[in-house]
């Protein structure tokens, strides 16, 4: 790795100690010598194992739950049901203000996709809270439902989530978030070429070594520890005080080393009903997920679909730039309408586009809630823009780099949410990437920079 420091040097302080220097990381030892503990390397005397009884289907009313045999099971301490949670109505962005409540801690009424907990039992052992699980009986009506987002947005499409009443999340810009920059329907009149292509994904699953779980202790005066391997913690503490009806300052919550995570263990989903389980016996609960669990119902990276419409002109202007974007959120909402306005402001690209205009929808089907994974809303958007500017490129007849650096915003461009592009260096990156690559650029674009444009 080289530190360019020949770029923007009379605009900053020459002192930088650590950017371009290689350094250990700090917890490399712990790691590679076993030492690094982890939540469950904890033991606690009279420990209790939660296991989830799971709806096998992807949407069906539950006429009843019979748990009389489960009961009986050796080494069943407790079973909890959704009328054992005090506040069973959630949803994780509340504490941003991004609504309605929408997702049930153990399912009360429905079951909006497969895997949705139902029921929880704790036992002396993991096998016998297993065992005990597969007893429990639930009567279900099985009703239609809707596995991809064409279908749940059909006219009379089975309605997956009667919190919101219509299968996609409502903004206060309306069935979608919306991005409207200039006129995109005169940028189109005016391009010598348009190109319009879709570009999907399907959901990914982040697949940690280590599964997601947490271990919840009494410590006495109603207070609770709970070790965990969230990567939110104040949002895990937040939504367990509101689930649970108690203060913040009763719950104790232990992070540290993450056996992998990716963006997949941010949602509320382990704790809540640990902590409910460790209050009503008194005794501390572990609760964490099999291998099976975490590759079936943890929440992946949405599946996505993307139009992009694009107006071009021959010297490799983009003069207009219309996209319409939808995220799979699942069942439920967790981060995906955050996830799909981070797309609707990002589809511009980093490039200065006089007219664009955005329409992203977050959509409501029976499959696995989808959350976070590393860049999500963002990261299928910038594939399906890279990929368009590919095209692009090929349609005038344009090398795909120069092509780049005719659109790149510099410093002073307005962007399409009209924020002000301030230190964006894109040019330079681009000029060194070209050497490094020995990319054949012409010389006249190793002439430009991200300072603002002249004239």
């Amino acid at each position: 790795m080289r530190l360019a420091k020949n770029y923007f040097a009379d605009e900053r302080q020459d002192d930088l100690n650590e950017i371009g220097q290689g350094r250990p990381r700090a917890d490399v030892p712990g790691h590679v010598t076993g030492k690094t503990a982890y939540f469950a390397d904890r033991n606690f005397p009279g420990m209790l194992h939660l296991k989830m009884v799971r709806s096998p289907h992807h949407h069906a009313r539950i006429r009843s739950i019979d748990t009389s045999e489960a009961e009986k099971h050796p080494g069943v301490v407790r079973v909890l049901t959704a009328k054992d949670v005090p506040h069973n109505t959630y949803t994780i962005l509340i504490l941003i203000q991004i609504g309605p409540e929408d997702e049930h801690v153990l399912a009360q009424d429905k079951v909006r996709w497969k895997g949705e907990a139902v029921v929880a039992v704790l036992a002396e052992t993991e096998r016998a809270a297993q065992e005990a699980a597969a007893k429990v009986k639930v009567d279900y009506e099985v009703l239609p439902a809707v596995l991809d987002m064409e279908a749940a947005l059909k006219p009379g499409a089975p309605l997956v989530n009667e919190h919101h009443g219509q299968n996609y999340y409502m903004y206060d810009s309306g069935a979608c978030r919306k991005v409207r920059f200039g006129d995109v329907e005169k940028g189109f009149a005016e391009a010598d070429h348009i190109l319009e292509q879709t570009y999907s994904s399907s959901p990914i699953e982040q697949a940690p070594m280590e599964t997601t779980g947490c271990i919840a202790v009494p410590e006495g005066n109603d207070r609770f520890t709970c070790y965990t391997n969230t990567q939110a913690m104040f949002f895990t503490l937040d939504n367990t005080s509101i689930i649970l009806q108690m203060p913040g300052s009763q719950l104790h919550l232990v992070g540290g080393t993450s056996g992998g995570g990716f963006g997949g263990k941010v949602d509320v989903t382990v704790e809540p009903i640990a902590i409910l389980a460790a209050k009503l016996t008194g005794r501390p609960v572990s609760f964490i997920y099999s291998r099976h669990e975490e590759m079936q119902i943890s929440s992946p990276r949405a599946a996505e679909t993307i139009t992009i419409k694009d107006g071009v002109m021959n010297d490799g202007r983009i003069v207009a730039r219309y996209v319409k974007g939808y995220t799979d959120a699942g069942a439920y909402s967790r981060h995906s309408p955050y996830g799909a306005q981070k797309g609707a402001a990002h589809y511009p690209g980093p490039y200065t586009i006089p007219n664009v205009w955005a329409d992203t929808y977050c959509v409501y089907t029976n499959r696995t809630p989808s959350s976070a994974m590393r860049g999500f809303g963002v990261t299928i958007a910038d594939f399906a823009l890279e990929v368009q500017m590919d095209k692009l490129a090929r349609l005038i007849g344009m090398d795909p780099l120069e092509f780049r650096f005719i659109n790149a915003y510099r410093d002073g461009d307005m962007k399409a949410h009209r924020q002000t592009t301030e230190g964006a260096a894109l040019i330079e990156c681009m000029q060194e990437a070209a050497r490094a690559a020995n990319w054949p650029v012409a010389e006249k674009y190793f002439a430009l920079s991200s300072h603002p444009r002249e004239g």
